[in-house]
């Protein structure tokens, strides 16, 4: 990645890092090198409802339309479900507006293929070089060859109806509590779960251009926590600004995250003998209670770097179906190409309805251990170095014995600081206490 593009796409404070100029150079780049020697081009573009989100969306509109392309405007609408419809429009390339779980004054843009894909490093590498090196692109038609803009008023309805589509359940008798976030799932998730019947109770729905992720959402589920307590719900489901993860709470007010819901949903997966290769796909950073859970139920669980990038990239290349990252970003690859948090939410429900049994059940399955992460503050150029270093990994091997097999450590270099992250997993937290620190001490004396 270059100074552009980041794990994302392109993101920062609106109007300041991402500008309307930049944004318009990225419509006029992103049609050139995305979609050269081509004609009749179509770009889908959505967005959540971050104050910014027009004044981008007009910017990257005009740079595709300058090159010739037709835009379809979908309003305010979930990551995932661009992703969906520009497949199902068959567009050529999708885009979305959106800093996810960032604070509102920062915003974002990310392309997808006509796939439904995020792109691959090189292209974006490309679009980087045009972009700051300032290579004049000569394209530019006239007459009735300039692109057009539409609007499409039922793109939430066409997501919704897909979405509905993968369940084989209602969810009549069900009580769900909610908090969008007043993000872009404000409008289409209490109703998707009203029309298949259950009933609904939702905080955090009036988005005002600036509330979004404001000390609510995904990365605040201690309201939805009192929201399923005030109400006796059976589930609370928490979304991010733009709605592709989830972070559910239990009928106990317990927090269900990304690794259980991959144990739930796994199991139940593999029980209809849809999991394929038996396999969940995680993260390094996954606890080591899913790895437990998941051998328990007979599945097995591979591991990638941290990324929802990595994770998809593993299941594309090795043919699984369902994988995921502790944040809860699922990603269900038999009916989207990314992380869709309205999808998991209903594969969720989907499964204590057709269990039977209660969420706080089906998440007991899993048990968190205890984590905890010291940073050891290194020489930048030392970062990689512990590896080669045979008293430091004398002592991870240490460890990892007297961990007996239930815990684990995890070393990992900053990609932006001069830092080693020490991560340990057991049943003892004072105990973990103790042998991190110690190991960041010693990491931190041996490569400072």
């Amino acid at each position: 990645m270059g100074k552009l593009f980041g794990t994302d796409g392109v993101r920062g404070i609106a109007n300041k890092d991402l500008t309307p100029e930049l944004a318009y150079s990225l419509g006029r780049v992103g049609a050139h090198v995305l979609l050269k020697n081509m004609e009749n081009l179509k770009v889908v573009i959505g967005k959540d409802t971050r104050i910014s989100g027009d004044l981008l969306e007009q910017s990257i509109t005009a740079g595709f339309l300058s090159m010739g392309v037709n835009v379809i405007s979908l309003g305010v609408i979930p990551t995932p479900a661009v992703a969906h419809l520009t497949r199902h429009l068959e567009a050529d390339c999708g885009v979305m507006i959106s800093a996810s779980h960032n604070p509102s004054e920062y915003n974002g843009i990310k392309f997808f293929t006509k796939e439904g894909y995020k792109l691959p490093d090189e292209v974006e590498d490309e679009m980087e070089k045009y972009i700051l090196e300032n290579i004049e692109i000569e394209v530019r038609p006239i007459g009735e060859n300039v692109g057009t803009y539409s609007k499409l008023d039922n793109a939430l309805e066409l997501y919704g109806d897909y979405l509905k589509t993968t369940l084989k359940y209602d969810f009549k008798g069900m009580k769900i509590a909610m908090d969008p976030g007043n993000g872009a799932a404000y409008e289409i998730a209490p109703q998707i779960f009203r029309e298949l019947g259950a009933e609904v109770f939702v905080i955090n729905d009036q988005p005002n251009g600036i509330n979004i992720n404001l000390d609510c959402g995904s990365t605040h589920p201690e309201e939805v926590q009192k929201l399923v307590k005030e109400y006796g719900a059976d589930i609370g489901l928490a979304f991010d600004g733009d709605a592709d993860r989830l972070i559910a709470v239990d009928n106990e007010c317990q927090i269900v995250d990304g690794d259980h819901i991959l144990t739930i949903c796994g199991t139940f997966l593999k029980k209809l003998g849809q999991l394929k290769k038996g396999t969940v796909v995680a993260t390094v950073m996954s606890n080591i209670g899913l790895d437990i859970a998941m051998k328990d139920q007979g599945c097995h669980v591979v591991k990638t770097k941290v990324g929802d990038r990595y994770v998809l990239e593993e299941m594309l290349n090795k043919g699984y179906a369902l994988g995921g990252e502790q944040s809860g970003h699922i990603i269900f690859l038999d009916y989207n190409t990314t992380g869709d948090g309205l999808l998991t939410a209903l594969k969720l429900v989907e499964t204590v309805k057709s269990e039977k049994k209660t969420l706080s059940e089906l998440s007991n399955m899993m048990i968190s251990y205890p984590q905890i992460l010291v940073n050891a503050k290194v020489k930048n150029e030392n970062k990689e170095a512990y590896i080669n270093d045979e008293i430091i990994m004398k002592e991870i091997n240490n460890i990892e014995s007297m961990l007996e097999g239930q815990g684990r450590v995890l070393i990992r270099p900053s990609g932006t600081e001069p830092l080693v992250r020490v991560m340990l997993e057991g049943k003892d937290q004072n105990q973990l206490n103790e042998l991190a620190n110690k190991l960041a001490n010693l990491i931190e004396e041996r490569l400072s």
